[in-house]
């Protein structure tokens, strides 16, 4: 998955040159080496090309950077996080770059990472963003309780990390993932508002779609509260401020409102900027929790665009439904993960203990 963790790594390979190029490998690579993707390849390029630190993407990029792939593209050395990235073998993928000294390393953000999101998708808790001892809160929507629980010991028994979020939020990251700009005179600002859970590719094209209606693109992020009283089941999988960092990193982006309300009101109207387009999917939404229809308001004045884009299947639940529907797949790639998370962390443990001594 592309998400905001990966979008972060990104951000900080820019700061340390002018042009960031980025590779992104097939899904064929990936399962060698890693397991089943979640997202397929396509949509991964797109994302990539979406987050406003990306200047290219090299699509189907070789597993192993050399130093050839480097001067191919006209790269003066190559970034990765600072967790360890190997082969199906071991094989440090970066040792050919590192010892030629074309090599930096930025800090991963903790409290996020694919392996982690997958066993929220697998458990599909809302453990990440409300504690609860409820019974709905620990459901997989559309499950048997049996079920439920059968489907618990077997990821139990396989050592499937299902962790809550450890992501801690903070105002310094918002204000690294934010545009400085404020809209110009005369400009037109459009709104759309949203869930934006598991940020996709039809997230993506709604918003590159709607910035096309104008000039500025202010985008209201949905509380974890609201969407859940709203979607219902187990929604959102992704917290508020996961979901808001994911919006913040789209280059079609230009300001967030943080726990929009679900209806379009004056307020969101005029308080923050005057609104000029209000623009929302074909799909119909379901009404707000009084029953009205949450774009009444744009609708009455006139402001109220429905935006048509190829990606219109693509949604939260779609991703959602990959996972649900090869557990046994993913249960397999998360315990690999987790064993692997394991030794490593046992290896470190070990190298610490032996400079200490």
């Amino acid at each position: 998955m592309m998400h905001f963790g990966h979008a972060n790594a990104l951000r900080q390979a820019k700061s340390m040159g002018d042009y960031l190029v980025v590779g992104v490998h097939s899904d064929a690579e990936i399962e060698i080496h890693k397991g089943p993707t979640v997202m397929k390849e396509e949509e991964r390029y797109a994302a990539v090309a979406a987050c406003k630190w990306v200047d290219m993407v090299v699509p189907n990029a070789p597993y192993t950077t050399t130093v050839d792939v480097l001067d191919k593209y006209d790269c003066d050395f190559c970034v990765h996080g600072d967790d360890i990235t190997t082969l199906a073998d071991g094989t440090d993928c970066y040792q050919a770059v590192k010892d030629a000294g074309r090599y930096q390393e930025c800090k991963r953000t903790q409290g996020v990472s694919t392996t982690e999101l997958v066993g929220r998708m697998l458990l599909m808790t809302r453990d990440h963003h409300r504690r609860s001892n409820s019974q709905d809160s620990n459901s997989i929507a559309g499950l048997p309780s049996e079920e439920i629980n059968s489907f618990r010991r077997g990821l139990g028994k396989k050592a499937v990390s299902t962790n809550i979020s450890h992501f801690l939020p903070t105002s310094k990251r918002i204000i690294q993932f934010s545009n400085d700009r404020e809209p110009n005179p005369g400009d037109t600002i459009v709104y759309v508002d949203g869930a934006f859970d598991l940020f996709h590719l039809g997230h993506i094209e709604f918003l590159r779609r709607a910035r096309e209606l104008g000039n500025y693109l202010l985008v209201g992020v949905h509380d974890d509260t609201t969407i859940n009283a709203i979607k219902g089941a187990n929604y959102p999988v992704m917290n508020l401020h996961e979901r808001v960092l994911s919006v913040l990193q789209c280059r079609y982006v230009d300001e967030v409102i943080i726990g929009a309300p679900y209806s379009v009101t004056k307020d969101v109207l005029e308080k923050v900027y005057k609104v000029n387009v209000v623009a929302h999917g074909t799909k119909p939404s379901p009404p707000d929790t009084d029953g009205q229809d949450p774009y009444q308001l744009p609708k009455e004045l006139g402001i109220y665009q429905e935006i048509d884009h190829l990606a219109n299947d693509t949604t939260t639940t779609t991703i959602i439904n990959r996972i649900i529907n090869q557990r046994q797949t993913y249960e397999d790639r998360q315990a690999r993960k987790s064993a692997k998370a394991i030794l490593e962390a046992e290896k470190e443990r070990v190298a610490q203990d032996t400079a200490t001594a």
